[in-house]
């Protein structure tokens, strides 16, 4: 019979991926329509990877509940998953690569974008939350599923200040090549998490 601290645990871990996923979709959704109306990359790619972070709080908040009994959870869900948030992340990466490379040859200046800076100061308050508390109920639970989509929060953070840099030296300096430079400077953290995701690495190691 499952013990009060584990439910508790549990229920926790619903709360925090339910938070992540609806902060994630409106971060997401912003920073995606100030990036194109900016010609950012940075916080276009930004944008992107918020809402592929989306795919991964759901699959956990389900995950959890299943636990609980509140839904059901086939034995292969959370590898598709997994995998098909890394490869979405991949494909990432190449975009950011292709538009970044680009941004640089042609000299084409990306405009300043106040709502972009505001979104990346507040994300940076938020993740860091969010990741601690899931990190906390990922060791009650003695799961490395919830460890590891803690750890793309923390990507998700490292993200918010690079993206920040990147808006802020272009709005301050006027050097709107710290934009794209930002934005390939996310690339190590975007390829290592999606090639861990497709690998599939947390869903192999959870009971």
């Amino acid at each position: 019979m499952m013990g009060l601290g584990r439910e508790a645990a549990l229920r926790q871990g619903i709360t925090l991926e339910g938070v992540t996923v609806g902060y994630n979709a409106l971060e997401g959704l912003v920073a995606i329509g100030a990036g194109i109306a900016a010609g950012s990359v940075a916080l276009t790619g930004f944008g992107i990877d918020s809402v592929i972070e989306v795919t991964s709080g759901a699959l956990l908040w389900w995950r959890l509940r299943a636990e609980l009994g509140l839904a059901p959870l086939g034995p292969t869900v959370e590898r598709r998953a997994a995998r098909g948030a890394g490869l979405l992340l991949l494909a990432l990466g190449v975009y950011i690569l292709l538009h970044a490379v680009g941004v640089l040859v042609t000299g084409s200046h990306p405009e300043s974008s106040p709502i972009g800076i505001g979104l990346t100061v507040v994300s940076l308050i938020v993740m860091p939350l969010l990741a601690r508390g899931k990190l906390r109920v990922a060791a009650s639970l003695g799961s490395r599923a919830l460890r590891a989509d803690a750890h793309e929060t923390i990507v998700c953070a490292w993200l918010s200040a690079t993206t920040l840099l990147g808006l802020g030296l272009n709005a301050v300096l006027g050097w709107w090549w710290a934009d794209p430079a930002a934005a390939l400077a996310m690339l190590p953290l975007i390829v290592r998490e999606g090639a861990e995701a497709w690998r599939g690495e947390a869903s192999e190691g959870e009971d």
